[in-house]
Order: C-alpha cells, then structure tokens, then sequence
C-alpha cells in the first residue's frame, strides 16, 4: 500500500500554485490537502490541515515565507518546510534554515528536481537546490573566521520581516497584528533595524527593501 504524504501549498501566483498541485496530484503518493495565497491563512489553518509537507514561497503579501515557516514549524511541529523560491543569494537560504526550513529549491528548478526535493525532505534529509548547495556547504562549519559584516547582515530574520511589511506600507498596528506580536515589539524591532541601517524614514527603508528584492515594483 503506497503511503499518501498530505501537502499543503503556500504561493500566492495563482497559476504558480496551481502547477504544483497538479504535478503533485500525478504522483499516487501525494494528496495536496490545502492551499493559501499568503503566509498568514496559511498559519491561521494549517493545524488542522495536519500536513506532511508544505511548500512555501518567501516572498507573499501579509506574511512572508520565513515568519509563516517559523510559525507552521511551531504549530506542526512534525511538518517537513519546503521553501521555493526565486532568491538565490546565500542569505536567504541561511534565513529560510534558521526559520525552520528542511529545504530551499528554486523555482526555476525541473518538475523531477521538485520532487526529489519533497522525496528527500520527507525521508527526514535536508535538500538544498544543487547551484546553492555548494556555496552554503562552502561557508559554514570550516572553522574559519566570520567575514566583516555588512549592515544590511546584521539584521534578524525577524527585523527582515518588519523591514518589508513597513515597505509595502504597513502600519505599526497592522504589522503587530498580522506576525501575532505586540505593538511594543514592533516599535523595538522597527528602532533596531533603522539603527543597523542608519536609515530614519520609511521612504529609504522602502528603497532598501526594493533593492534587497524583498519587495518589487509589479
């Protein structure tokens, strides 16, 4: 008997997602169990979607891919977390993993690579696209002095998180509410992250977010 593994797609292009459940609907061991279009549906009903396996973009409205895989692994904490992607700066892989990701594949990788990604993060392994895999295996656990830091890698994962929502023009309450933290908290990380920055208005920390591709102009 072939063992079903429940799937559920977070990716807010409709036809993106869509592709990916019907590949995913060719294979007998996969049934895709729940679909949402932004991090945070996806965090208010996952639990009891029970899933296997979710496959998540980063980049979505309302709540990105790293916080909605913090806040998934936290809920369901025996969901493997598959991120895909269209960044392939080292920076982002290391922030997906540290949020709790068992895998970083890019969207421009094969329908077969997919699931051989799905295959081998359920199996209880890390996969990681094979152009990145490399570099990131390169730079960690050699025991060689960290590099100088640029402002812009000083920031948390969490203090990315405020950087974009500020960006695309959220306010302090809307941010609190929607990452499920208070007000107080927001106000600390949005004071940190403009002290790492130097940067004192919402105009150029929107500037900066556009630069770093958290946020586009489509």
């Amino acid at each position: 008997m072939i063992t079903k593994y429940r799937v559920v797609l977070v990716e807010d292009h409709t036809i993106l997602r869509e592709g990916l459940r019907a590949l995913l609907a060719s294979e007998p061991e996969f049934e895709v169990v729940g679909e949402f279009g932004d991090g945070r549906d996806a965090v208010a009903r996952v639990a009891a979607l029970e899933p296997d396996l979710v496959l998540t973009d980063l980049s979505m409205p309302r709540m990105n891919g790293l916080e909605a895989i913090r806040e998934i692994r936290r809920r369901v904490p025996g969901a493997k977390m598959l991120a895909l992607t269209v960044h392939k700066a080292e920076e982002y892989v290391r922030a997906a993993l540290q949020a709790g990701a068992h895998g970083y594949l890019l969207k421009e990788s094969s329908h077969a690579e997919l699931l051989k990604a799905a295959r081998q993060v359920l199996g209880g392994r890390i996969y990681i696209s094979p152009e990145l895999a490399g570099r990131i295996l390169d730079g960690s656990g050699n025991g060689s002095p960290p590099e100088r830091r640029t402002r812009w890698e000083t920031l948390t994962g969490r203090e990315r998180e405020i950087l974009k929502l500020i960006a695309e023009g959220n306010k302090n309450k809307d941010i609190a509410r929607d990452l499920f933290i208070s007000l107080k908290t927001v106000e600390k990380h949005r004071s940190n992250l403009m002290q790492k920055l130097g940067i004192h208005n919402a105009q150029a920390l929107t500037a900066l977010a556009i630069e770093k591709g958290l946020i586009s102009l489509d």
